[in-house]
């Protein structure tokens, strides 16, 4: 199975990012994590993703806040599919960080989750690895009925509450 790059602009971002790791861990994906700036460490963080492929790598997820241009520059260095994480911070709310993901130039894709939407950061990525992986994908089909019935275990107490 290939593994899921996670890479975060600053141990800041750990909290969030730590939802991703839970989940990747719950489906028994393999994973590395790393913290790279597109500023501050730019050579780093590309080195990281011009080899990401060959060193197993099938997604990655860059997590950051403020300017937020990590997963950009991830993506610009990469053809693997590339996931941000807009984290909350500074004096927006974390504003700044999703348009700085989700504005990327045609030719540069980024899939972008909500502001600390590393849940579906870790989902997404399975689910891109699930594509080659049939065990995963039955793991994601049983998180998606146990996911249901727990919605109807909650309905079926409140029905029961207001009748």
């Amino acid at each position: 199975m290939k593994k899921v790059g996670i890479i975060m602009g600053s141990d800041s971002d750990l909290p969030v990012v730590q939802k991703a790791i839970d989940t990747l861990l719950s489906f028994g994906v393999p994973f590395e994590v790393h913290v790279y700036s597109a500023h501050r460490t730019p050579v780093e963080a590309r080195d990281f993703a011009v080899s990401a492929r060959k060193n197993g790598f099938g997604v990655l997820i860059a997590a950051a806040g403020m300017a937020a241009h990590l997963a950009g520059a991830i993506a610009a260095n990469t053809t693997l599919p590339v996931i941000g994480i807009p984290c909350k911070s500074g004096n927006l709310d974390g504003i700044d960080a999703l348009l700085s993901t989700v504005q990327m130039p045609s030719g540069i894709p980024v899939a972008t989750v909500a502001i600390g939407g590393s849940v579906n950061a870790a989902l997404l990525s399975i689910q891109i690895l699930a594509l080659e992986d049939a065990a995963l994908a039955e793991k994601l089909d049983a998180k998606r009925k146990a996911d249901a019935q727990k919605v109807l275990e909650k309905d079926a107490a409140i029905s029961a509450q207001y009748q």
